[in-house]
This record gives C-alpha cells, sequence and structure tokens, in this order.
C-alpha cells in the first residue's frame, strides 16, 4: 500500500492518537532516506548553520541558504511534510517582510517555521491568513542565542512557565498549526502541551508532547558535540573514516582502481 503524503491537517489529527515523529533534513539525499524510513515531518531548520556549514550558531544562515536547501530536500519528492525554517530577521522586521520571505521560499515547502510567542502574534496571523502554514517554535529560541546568553533551559522559573503557556495559546490562536518545544522542563512542556489543542513537538523538552524532532546529524553520530538531549542511533563518523581511510590506502598502495576492472576495455 502506498503510503499517503503527509499534510498540515495530518499533523493536526495525530494529537492524542499517535505521537508524531519529525527529523532535520538538508539536502536531496539525507530527504530521500529519512522519507523512506517513514518520517511524519521534514525540518529544512537553520541549524544547517551549525551541522551543515560550520557556523557557531544559526544567525548566520540566510534566506538564500534556506532555498537552495529546502529546494534540495524537495526534488526528494517526500511524502512527509516539509517545514521551513524562517532564518534570523526574515521576519521579525513586520508582516510585510515576512508574507514576502515566506512566499520566495515556497519552492516545495509546505510550512515555515518563525520562532517565538506572543511578539510574533500578528506575523503568524497573516502567513497563515494568506495560506502559508505556520509551526510555532517556543522555548529556547536559537535565533535569540545571542541575548540568552548561550543555549540554556527556559521556563525554569514559575513566570517563564506561565508565559510559556501564554505563548502557546497565543500561536494557536494566531492559526499555527502546530509548535515545537525547544530547552523546556519535562513538567512544563507537559503543562503547555495540555493546554493547547494543536500538537506539541518536544525537542530536549522531555516525553511529554505529541511527537519529538531531533537534528540529523545527531542521531548518526555526525556531530563534533551534540546535545545532552540527543540519542546517537549509529556512530556513522567512525563509518565514513574508515571508508575514506582504506580509500586512501587502497589508492597510495595501487589497488584501486583494479586493473582487473579494466582488462576488458579497449583502448
Amino acid at each position: 500500500m502506498e503510503r499517503r503524503k503527509v499534510t498540515v491537517q495530518t499533523i493536526m489529527g495525530m494529537k492524542g492518537k499517535q505521537r508524531i515523529a519529525m527529523i532535520t533534513a538538508y539536502d536531496y539525499p539525507m530527504a530521500r532516506l529519512v522519507d523512506q524510513a517513514g518520517i511524519d515531518g521534514i525540518l529544512v531548520g537553520d541549524s544547517m548553520g551549525m551541522a551543515v556549514l560550520g557556523f557557531e550558531n544559526t544567525l548566520k544562515v540566510t534566506l538564500r541558504d534556506m532555498l537552495i536547501h529546502v529546494a534540495a530536500v524537495a526534488r526528494a519528492k517526500p511524502k512527509a511534510l516539509l517545514i521551513a525554517d524562517m532564518p534570523f530577521m526574515t521576519y521579525e522586521t513586520g508582516v510585510r517582510d515576512a508574507l514576502r520571505n515566506a512566499s520566495s521560499s515556497s519552492g516545495g515547502r509546505r510550512a515555515v517555521k518563525p520562532e517565538g510567542g506572543q511578539e510574533i502574534f500578528d506575523v503568524v496571523n497573516n502567513l497563515v491568513k494568506f495560506g502559508i502554514p505556520v509551526m510555532g517554535h517556543i522555548g529556547l529560541n536559537p535565533q535569540r542565542v545571542l541575548s540568552l546568553g548561550g543555549f540554556r533551559m527556559i521556563g525554569k522559573t514559575e513566570e517563564q512557565a506561565k508565559k510559556l503557556i501564554e505563548d502557546a495559546k497565543a500561536l494557536q490562536e494566531a492559526g499555527a498549526f502546530a509548535i515545537v518545544i525547544e530547552m523546556v522542563p519535562a513538567s512544563v512542556a507537559k503543562a503547555v502541551t495540555e493546554s493547547v489543542k494543536i500538537p506539541t513537538i518536544c525537542i530536549g523538552a522531555g516525553p511529554h508532547c505529541d511527537g519529538q524532532i531531533l537534528v540529523i546529524h545527531d542521531i548518526l553520530g555526525l556531530t563534533e558535540r551534540p546535545p545532552s538531549f540527543a540519542k546517537k542511533y549509529v556512530d556513522l563518523a567512525s563509518i565514513i573514516r574508515d571508508a575514506v581511510t582504506k580509500y586512501v590506502s587502497e589508492v597510495r598502495g595501487g589497488e584501486f582502481p583494479s586493473t582487473e576492472y579494466y582488462k576488458d576495455i579497449k583502448s
């Protein structure tokens, strides 16, 4: 039976019925593989800045970077819902800029994800009104890492926890179809999840959300300094290193390419 395409409505309908599994991908081959594995959603995240481009944070990722990587992922024609991050300063400057930048990234993506809560209500509301599905993102906002003083847990105080619930409700009211909750205490993420009717997707926020998302490089063992909450499912770094080491050895030793391979090729 052919797998059906995952839509925004599919994700919304999974709340309370089935856990949602999402992952990041930034290129065609990875998108093809994670989709074949049955993932529900693929996020082309600005986390590519750190995972792929070698930046210290996400702030240097541009809209042009996103356009290139979203298009590459879209070429895999995934059944999973394809969501694109809105990079730093592509929506903070106002609704008009947000609409223009979100629409320009439409090359295959079926939703966008800006960061923030009540302060981006108008942005989210207008994007949705103009037919662009929005996934929210509260808790740790990596694009605000400089003002936060680093990547740290949000929601430890009663005041912060209350604000997270208010942010989630505001995003729901604005029209968001789901909300990512990042680096928040599990008890607070649970309270947020129970306070809204739309799905919540945790990353480093415990087991009580409606779904989970991780960076693909973290689960494959390709990240130099993975976050403490990430689980490494395979040490792909060692596999790649061993394969290339063997290749280097065979080239230098004259074993590759094999003369056997060329014996039937006529000049």
